[in-house]
Formats: structure tokens, sequence, C-alpha cells
């Protein structure tokens, strides 16, 4: 395995640190300080032939604050929380409003948007990423310590692992935000490809895609991917009474629950243009797809194109939204003394 640092310096910003990590077989995957992000994943087609599938910009300095917050890693609270309001122990937060009505993504200055310490792992076959995020930050009590870690390994799998400890009681939850396109990241659509997910229940929301508390059963709508079908199959049905808007952006129930940490299969995505095909496992309990429907006026592409609607689709598994005001859904709570830790991984053959 081979890792090479490129060092990004900018007068705006903290110095930006890239990571090229290749293995054997010459595929490869590019990681940034700049929100522990994922900013290039080059693997083989049927024919051998390596290509980037994973959305990016060409100047390292467009991911800071961007609306799609490709390829990071969001927090300290990922996906939105109703009102921007949650209690811990009687005691009442509020947040910055940045969707709609609600929080999204820990708020504007949220860890996506922060230039994370970094290193190169002694195995030489990774990146570890630590954020500090202060007491107070973005709303958010105590002083909580984020890692991401992220290995590559031969067979083409990144696996990412996430924790966070903290020194006061406070929420969490983590994920990456990459979009994936397996035709090549400079390819027009992934409508035409076939996802599918290990999940026959998602949560439905109201109009501003805040969970109503229900798990409700896929099948007979146009939610259900328990079965491999096309993602533009059912993107155009009328979704009002799914409260679906645009395109998806919800989150499915996982039905394998992980042993003694072990990931579990979330997700599979697969092209028949480029023969290539990624499986998503993980320890958490859901998957939010999300399938780019808002691309269109972002940075410039790293092949120096425009990223159109539909150009990719993120696979971000995470705790359920709005979990700190459900408390029928798995608890986002971390206390002192207490571990966060969760485990992804994106496997390409």
């Amino acid at each position: 395995m081979k890792v090479t640092t490129l060092v990004y310096p900018s007068a705006e910003l903290p110095e930006i640190k890239y990571y090229a990590i290749t293995n054997p077989s010459g595929a490869s995957v590019m990681l940034s300080s700049l929100g522990a992000g994922i900013v290039g994943i080059w693997v083989p087609d049927r024919g051998g032939k390596l290509a980037d599938v994973v959305l990016g910009y060409n100047d390292p300095r467009s991911y800071m604050a961007d609306g799609p917050c490709a390829g990071k890693v969001p927090g300290r609270f990922a996906n939105r929380i109703a009102l921007g309001k949650f209690s811990i122990d009687g005691k009442e937060y509020q947040l910055a409003i940045n969707n709609g009505p609600n929080a999204l993504h820990g708020g504007p200055s949220g860890f996506q948007n922060r230039v994370w310490e970094s290193r190169v792992l002694p195995e030489g076959d990774g990146v570890e990423f630590t954020y500090r995020s202060a007491d107070g930050e973005e709303g958010y009590p105590g002083c909580l310590t984020a890692t991401a870690t992220y290995r590559w390994s031969a067979d083409n799998r990144l696996s990412l692992e996430l924790k966070a400890a903290t020194d006061a009681p406070t929420i969490v939850n983590l994920t990456n935000h990459a979009y994936f396109n397996l035709d090549g990241e400079d390819a027009p659509s992934v409508l035409d490809h076939e996802l599918r997910l290990y999940a026959s229940r998602y949560l439905p929301t109201d109009a501003t895609q805040i969970p109503t508390g229900e798990l409700a059963p896929v099948a007979g709508t146009p939610m259900d991917f328990t079965e491999a079908k096309p993602i533009g199959r059912d993107i155009n049905a009328d979704f009002e009474a799914l409260k679906i808007g645009k395109g998806y952006d919800h989150c499915w129930v996982l039905d394998e629950t992980p042993v003694e940490g072990r990931p579990v299969k979330a997700a599979e995505l697969t092209s028949a243009r480029s023969g290539r095909r990624l499986t998503v496992l993980t320890t958490q309990p859901g998957v939010q797809v999300y399938t780019g429907n808002w691309l269109e006026g972002c940075p410039e592409s790293i092949s120096h194109g425009a990223y159109h609607d539909y150009a990719g689709v993120a696979i971000e598994c995470q705790n359920f939204p709005d979990a700190p005001n459900k408390p029928s859904f798995p608890s986002a709570i971390l206390r002192p003394g207490e571990e966060y830790r969760h485990k992804i991984e994106f496997k390409f053959d």
C-alpha cells in the first residue's frame, strides 16, 4: 500500500491536506482533512479500466460550506433535528436553523466545514482524522472529540470507523456523505443504477422531512428496494401522500441488527453499464438515501464540468433523523465515560 500526501495552502482557510492511498492493483482513494472527506475513489470497471466513482470538486476550497456536503463527515448530528431543539436530562438546547424550520448536519459550522487534524496510520493503509468540538459549539453541550479512521484494502474495500467521546452529556450522529456514480463521476445520472436496500421499513416524514415516529413497511410503495430496481423507476411517482418531495431523501430501517460490532449489509448499488458494484455495510441502524436532487449549481467538478440533479447518490449509514426527540428511536445521547463507535464499509467489485 502506498500513501501520498498533498498539501494545499490557503489564505482563507487552514492548510488542507489530501491523502492518496493506492493498493497493489492500482485502485486508490483520495481523502481530505477538510470535513474528513472522501474526494475520490478510483476502481476498475468490468474491463479493468479505472475511473473515479465519487463526485468531487476541482478546487479543494470548494468543499467549504458547499450545499451538497460532498464526501464529508457531517456533525455533531448528521441529518435533521426538528426546530433545532432537543433536551437532555430536562435541559433544552437550541441549535441553528439551517434547513427550513429545522437544524441540519450540525449547523452552518458543522464538522463538515472544519479542517480536521490528520495522520497516516502506522500500518500505511489509512488515515486518521480528529476533530475537537468545544462545549457550546453550534449550540451543542460538552467538549466532544471525534475521530474518523479510513482504511483502504487490497480488495478495494474502504472502511470507515467513527468514534466520539465527550466530557458532558451530548448528542452525536456521524456518517459519511459521499455521492457515488459507478459509471464515473463525470457520467450524467445514476437513475439507471440499480439499488437494493436491506430494509423492509422506512421512516415516513412530515412536509419538512422530520420523521413522524412511525416505522412503516415499504411494501406496495415507491420506497420498496427490497429487490434491486433502477433508482429512477419510481422517482417520479406520485409521492404526495408520502411527503417525499423531489426524488428520494429518506431514512430506511435496516432489517438486520449487528452482533458484536460486525457490520451488516445495508445496500447494494450496481451499474449494468460499467459492471461496477458497491456493497455498503454498517453497524448503524439506518441508511439515508439521497438521490442528489439538488446538485444543480454546486461547485465545478473535479473533471472541470458541472454536476446536475441526480448525478450521484449518497448512501448515508446513520442513526435515525430527529432521534433526540423520538424516545422510540435508538438513543443519540452520549455521556462521559461512554464511547460512540460505528463502522461503515464501502466494498467495490
